[in-house]
């Protein structure tokens, strides 16, 4: 009997007995889509957290401060020895960093402190904003879109991030607003309002504001800057995350006058805080890492964040996979009963195909191709079902979540493929024992019985 006689006979038989392969199929498309949904639960999930934590701890970024050590080996004669011992970070660093491939941008930056921004009608907020000095035209290589105006060097201009312009309100306005809650702290629509005003959107564009910095010699404000830029919400981020990161960029001359301004120390032209470098691709990290610790820097990343994330992941893939497959094993349960339970019923069919010569190895591929056939059926179900289930999912969370970049469940192609492995070995494994039991069947008592 020939390969194709044996299948055309299984699926003769999987269609005629209809409820036994109703009963099996919607086991097996039960365990199947179990897998493939679990599986991709956990793969959206890593993938979006990862994107907020890339949004937040820029993990395609290295960090680079000043290190007094020596260098760490590599080819460097063509830089300035005495630069190098003295592990300072300077242009000439930074140039030769820009250099490195596989490096996106890289910039300077000198951060001031946190300070209080306020407009000169006196609205501000109760969160301080980080006051960053940097190349303003590299804001957009890092990823930054302006909502609003353009960068420029000007003197005393500043180019403020989405956080800073949320919430701020006259003083007044807030501690009357404090003294109404304070006395009623149980009215949830007094606390809805103040919460309403924190993410509050505030017109700076164009507008002058001041920085008021509390050093220990008491109150210092600076003078007027005006705002020459607004960037736009960073994708995938809340009014309620935004309220504390609050930022305010300005070109390095301005961010030396305040520090000399604000009496935040003494102006080093030479020497700044640290130097951010945007890699192309994270997977680039390490090796650019290296290269870079070779101009006696020290430098810190955040990728340990995505490996963390990774090994937490594999455990949680690991038991949505682990239920997939046990309901995959109560399906298979059925599928040997009923396949069992088809042994007996066809005893005379078995009976006649030994008389006319089948041998043992063709029945038993015979009901061993049926269950395959049974457990493609169950895989291709499987699939279509969770299709509709993740679709019915995304629904309540678009439903139930405020966020319009919430999470969203996809299913990844690699899924379908193991869910239809996990699906035929099912049928496969469970035809097995019917299988051996149908070839054990005596041909002539089988007939006479019939």
């Amino acid at each position: 009997m020939r390969v194709s006689d044996i299948t055309r006979l299984s699926w003769d038989q999987v269609r005629r007995r209809k409820v036994v392969t109703a009963l099996c199929v919607a086991g097996i498309s039960i365990g199947c889509a179990a897998i493939i949904v679990a599986m991709s639960i956990g793969e959206s999930a890593q993938l979006y957290i990862e994107k907020q934590m890339n949004s937040y701890l820029k993990m395609d970024e290295i960090t680079v401060t000043a290190s007094n050590g020596a260098s760490r080996g590599g080819d460097s004669s063509s830089i300035d020895s005495e630069t190098l011992k003295q592990g300072k970070l300077t242009e000439q660093k930074l140039n030769i960093m820009r250099q490195i491939e596989h490096v996106q941008a890289a910039a300077l930056y000198l951060q001031l402190n946190y300070m209080e921004v306020f407009t000169l009608d006196n609205l501000t907020s109760q969160f301080q904003t980080e006051i960053i000095g940097t190349d303003l035209d590299k804001l957009t290589d890092f990823g930054n879109e302006f909502l609003q105006g353009a960068p420029s060097d000007l003197t005393g201009a500043i180019v403020l991030n989405y956080g800073a312009t949320l919430g701020l309100i006259d003083e007044e306005t807030r501690k009357s607003l404090q003294e109404q809650i304070n006395a009623n702290p149980y009215d949830d629509a007094l606390y809805q309002q103040y919460k309403n005003l924190n993410k509050m959107l505030t017109a700076l564009y164009q507008k002058q504001v001041q920085l008021r910095y509390y050093s220990s010699t008491g109150e210092v404000i600076s003078r007027p800057l005006r705002v020459i830029g607004v960037l736009k919400k960073p994708t995938g981020a809340s009014e309620e995350n935004l309220l504390y990161d609050k930022k305010g960029y300005v070109s390095l001359e301005t961010a030396r006058m305040l520090k000399k301004e604000l009496r935040l120390g003494e102006d080093e032209n030479e020497t700044y805080n640290h130097i951010v470098v945007k890699v192309e691709n994270q997977k680039y990290i390490e090796k650019i890492e290296n290269q870079i610790k070779k101009l006696s820097v020290s430098t810190s990343t955040n990728l340990y964040q995505k490996e963390r994330l990774a090994n937490e992941f594999k455990i949680i893939k690991a038991a949505a996979l682990g239920i997939g497959v046990f309901i995959l094993i109560i399906a298979s349960i059925s599928i040997v009963v009923a396949m069992t339970m088809s042994t007996y019923q066809r005893r005379r069919q078995i009976g006649i195909m030994k008389v006319l010569g089948a041998n043992l190895g063709q029945i038993r591929n015979m009901f061993i191709v049926e269950a395959a056939l049974l457990g493609l059926l169950g895989g291709l179900l499987g699939v279509l079902f969770s299709y509709w289930i993740v679709w019915g999912m995304n629904g309540l969370i678009r439903s139930f979540s405020d966020e319009q970049d919430a999470v969203i469940i996809f299913i990844p192609i690699t899924t379908i493929p193991i869910g239809m492995l996990f699906a035929i070995a099912t049928g496969v494994l469970s035809g097995i024992y019917p299988a051996i039991s149908a070839s054990k069947t005596d041909a002539l008592t089988a007939i006479r019985r019939d």
